[in-house]
C-alpha cells in the first residue's frame, strides 16, 4: 500500500506547488494592473482638467458672442425702425417723388431679374 501512498502524496505536493504558482501569479498580475493605473490617474487628471478647462472657455467665448449678437440684434432693430419712419416721412412729404422712385426701382428690378 506504500506506492499509493506516495503517489496520493506526490499529487497533494503538485497541485499545492501549482496553487502557490497560480496565486503568485494572480497577486503579480493584481500589483501590475494597480501600478499601471496609479501611474495612469496623473495622465488622467490632467486630460479631464484640461478638458474641463477647453469647456469653460468654449461657454465663456459662447456667452460674450450671444450677448454681443443680442446688441447687434438691438442696433438693427434700431436701425430698422429709423429707416421705416426716415421713408414714410419722406413719401408723406414729397409723394410723387417717392411714387417715380418706386416705379424706376421696380422697372430696374424686372429687367435685372427677366430672362432673356
Amino acid at each position: 500500500m506504500e506506492p499509493a501512498d506516495t503517489t496520493i502524496n506526490n499529487d497533494n505536493l503538485d497541485r499545492s506547488a501549482a496553487s502557490r504558482g497560480v496565486n503568485q501569479a494572480s497577486t503579480s498580475a493584481h500589483e501590475a494592473i494597480k501600478t499601471i493605473a496609479d501611474s495612469a490617474r496623473p495622465a488622467v487628471d490632467r486630460m479631464a482638467t484640461s478638458a474641463h478647462e477647453t469647456v469653460d472657455r468654449v461657454a465663456a467665448v459662447a456667452v460674450q458672442t450671444a450677448d454681443s449678437l443680442g446688441v447687434k440684434g438691438d442696433q438693427l432693430a434700431k436701425a430698422q425702425s429709423k429707416i421705416a419712419a426716415d421713408t414714410r416721412d419722406y413719401v408723406q412729404e414729397h409723394p410723387v417723388a417717392a411714387l417715380g422712385i418706386a416705379v424706376a426701382a421696380g422697372y430696374l428690378l424686372s429687367r435685372l431679374l427677366s430672362k432673356r
